[in-house]
């Protein structure tokens, strides 16, 4: 595919058919992905595939009281998991209600189930002493995890960036036998999408593009 179009049609793939994805192309998924950028050029991610029928349904038990946080505080009406505003709803609240999300719930039978790491003692951390959560690390291992759903969507498959699991990451490492200073950056399903999305819903540039300053005049396309 051309790079434009891979870029243009790479979406999140939640469900996917039972079609089996082989080690040759998850092979050649990452052998791409791994041509990422990352501060130093560490490169300091790793990956575990995980194949283990019950590793991956302790995973999806492990994430479920995140999603179903995720699920009551978008039925409030809130942006869930916020730094900024407060949320108004409880663990216990959010666990009264059924988790209905085809990922963790068919997480034991998806083809491919990706755990990406990264190793906190080589990322570059500029933002360390700011007074909010930190952004500027993810830099050295999600242009990595982006360029795995590019390699995907080249295949023909699709896969979504997932990150609850680092809601309870200390457990995460325990049934992954992490060392503690790996974090755990994203779980990763890949396989061949239900549906496969051509046309995809973004914001134009002129809507989050601005000159100069915030609030300055929007850039545009150029005319004629």
């Amino acid at each position: 595919m051309e790079l434009t179009d891979v870029m243009r049609t790479t979406f999140a793939a939640r469900d996917f058919t039972d079609a089996p994805v082989s080690d040759e192309v998850l092979y050649r998924i990452l052998d791409s992905a791994r041509f990422a950028p990352s501060g130093g050029n560490r490169q300091g991610w790793k990956v575990i595939v995980v194949r283990d029928p019950a590793t991956r349904r302790s995973l999806a038990e492990l994430g479920a009281p995140a999603m179903k946080l995720y699920a009551a505080q978008v039925r409030a009406g809130e942006n869930p998991w916020n730094t900024v505003h407060e949320s108004k709803v409880t663990q216990a609240q959010a666990d009264a209600q059924p988790l209905r999300y085809p990922l963790i719930e068919q997480l034991v039978t998806m083809p491919v189930v990706l755990v990406v790491c990264v190793d906190l003692s080589v990322v570059t951390a500029f933002d360390r002493h700011q007074q909010r959560i930190g952004v500027i690390a993810g830099a050295s291992v999600y242009p990595f995890v982006w360029n795995i759903l590019l390699a995907a969507r080249n295949e023909g498959l699709g896969g979504v960036l997932t990150t609850f699991l680092a809601s309870a990451e200390t457990r995460a490492q325990e049934i992954l036998g992490l060392p503690e200073h790996f974090a755990v950056a994203a779980l990763v399903p890949i396989g061949q999408p239900v549906r496969q999305l051509t046309r995809l819903g973004r914001n134009p540039v002129e809507s989050f593009t601005s000159i100069d300053r915030w609030g300055g005049e929007a850039f545009q396309a150029p005319r004629g």
